[in-house]
């Protein structure tokens, strides 16, 4: 049996570290968690499994998350409308403003966050779309 969409979250994030943090935590509140290391595997994942929700960042190798948003919201209906909240270190007004203009749902500073904070912000994301 398929495990509800609603439920998932792709992480497309190129710091091991945060990824597996993430990831055990997301798990942990029962969410099905699946990762990327860079935009390009991030869109792959994106359009094979159609997340609910995912957390991207924006600096990353091979593909970056602006450009990864760029090609999902071009890639059809789903990605034009699937949620995703921007998660970097960069509070560069030009990058929040690119993100913000491909429709990015939120745009988080990573040292702003604590993990429970960013679960909260998810499930009222999660909730708002049903």
């Amino acid at each position: 049996m398929e495990k509800d969409k609603k439920n998932s979250i792709l992480v497309v994030e190129d710091d091991t570290a945060l990824r597996k943090v993430l990831n055990d935590k997301l798990s942990d509140e029962g969410f099905e968690v699946y990762e990327a290391v860079d935009g390009e595997q991030g869109l792959k994942l994106a359009t094979e499994k159609h997340p609910s929700i995912i957390l991207l960042d924006i600096f990353m190798p091979i593909m970056d998350g602006v450009t990864m948003l760029s090609k999902l919201r071009s890639s059809g209906a789903w990605g034009k409308h699937v949620l995703v909240l921007v998660l970097t270190n960069s509070i560069d007004a030009q990058t929040i403003a690119k993100v913000s203009g491909l429709g990015a749902t939120d745009f988080l500073i990573k040292s702003e966050w604590s993990l429970e904070a960013l679960v909260e912000r998810i499930r009222e994301r999660v909730k708002a779309q049903k």
